[in-house]
């Protein structure tokens, strides 16, 4: 390989759609580049015949060329093709999420865990807003399964636990999502008035994926971009994406779409933390930067208790010497303090928790995404 063609391999095309085959496409993108993927590859529907309504009108139902597959085996094929140039695009701490119906979910689901991913979850979509069965003959198809998965057993891949909780009005997230299909002005439509594509799916289901399980300036991938779900709240989101769509004028669409959206600004874009994810302050560094001085008084916050700095970042307190935690904890006949939010000093005679001392530093340890 020549150098001009070494250097082309190595540049990844951010921000842009893709045109041409997802497997060819992928296999020709930089190895371990890539930070996440969201795949909503074709369903495979066992479909037989038109779907009508009561009213004898027929559904727009999904019976495109490129959902149609030969056999089982042609779309096991294809699957494993394309999760193979996936797994080979992630980097060591990648993850994927794949999303199906019962129609193909399943062998999905054996072709990730054969290719060597590591399954996380299983996460049902439950639609609010589902289409009837119309013929009468089945459950309502009431949820679309979505599998996320690592790319291996050892991946230490992104998990937003705070950021999650949060959107969940501080609730545990669950594997199980209620959100509505893609409806109303949210809906693409073509120059003729009709769906632009028949499984457009909702930004909801892809802000919860990517807030959840990306930072800002990640790079994601969707290998059948379409009419560019994943690109717009990329985009919105302060995330890079590459989308790969061969159909023509599905293109055109998710073009015209990303061309309109803006991006957050930055502040918008800072989600929930976990506190274990955050830079670790020693107490000391606060005495060393002189933001503490040794022999400086510190007041629990509830005012009972009074404790003085020492040079080596240790406190003393009615002849209990230790760490903030430690002294905090004895004098209040406790197992266990956090020493940060337990003490305070006075400052213009107003009292001041030491914890804004550690966040002023850490503000100055963590690097701001552009």
């Amino acid at each position: 390989m020549n150098k001009v063609i070494r250097e082309a391999a190595t540049i990844l095309p951010l921000n842009q759609i893709l045109d041409g085959d997802c497997i060819d496409l992928m296999n020709g993108l930089p190895a371990e580049s890539v930070d996440l993927i969201f795949a909503d590859p074709p369903y495979n529907l066992q479909l037989k015949g038109d779907l009508h309504r009561p009213d004898n009108s027929r559904v727009d139902a999904v019976d495109d060329h490129w959902d149609q597959f030969a056999s089982f085996q042609v779309y096991d094929d294809f699957s494993r093709e394309w999760l193979k140039a996936a797994r080979r695009l992630l980097k060591p701490n990648g993850a994927i999420w794949v999303i199906g119906s019962y129609h193909n979910v399943f062998r999905l689901g054996a072709a990730l865990q054969d290719a060597g991913f590591w399954i996380l979850n299983d996460v049902v979509w439950r639609k609010s807003n589902p289409m009837p069965n119309f013929r009468g003959k089945r459950l309502t198809n009431a949820h679309e399964t979505l599998i996320w998965a690592a790319k291996s057993e050892d991946s230490k891949y992104t998990f937003n636990y705070e950021a999650l909780k949060a959107l969940n009005e501080g609730i545990q997230m669950r594997s199980d999502w209620v959100l509505p299909i893609c409806t109303g002005h949210e809906r693409l439509k073509d120059d003729n008035g009709d769906k632009a594509h028949p499984t457009q799916k909702p930004e909801s289901l892809l802000h919860r994926i990517l807030i959840g399980t990306t930072n800002a300036g990640d790079v994601v991938l969707d290998p059948f971009f379409g009419t560019g779900t994943t690109g717009a709240v990329a985009k919105k989101l302060g995330r890079e994406y590459i989308g790969i769509e061969r159909e023509a004028a599905y293109r055109e669409v998710a073009e015209k779409r990303l061309k309109s959206v803006r991006k957050f600004d930055r502040s918008s874009l800072e989600v929930t933390t976990s506190k274990r994810a955050e830079p670790r302050v020693p107490f000391g560094q606060l005495v060393e930067r002189g933001m503490l001085s040794p022999g400086e008084e510190l007041l629990s916050m509830n005012g009972r208790y009074r404790a003085k700095v020492r040079a080596d970042g240790t406190l003393i307190g009615n002849d209990v010497k230790g760490s903030i935690h430690q002294v905090g904890a004895a004098l209040e006949g406790a197992p266990s303090c956090n020493g940060w939010t337990y003490w305070c000093y006075k400052r213009d005679g107003k009292r001041v928790p030491i914890d804004l001392l550690r966040q002023q530093i850490r503000a100055e340890m963590v690097e701001r995404p552009n």
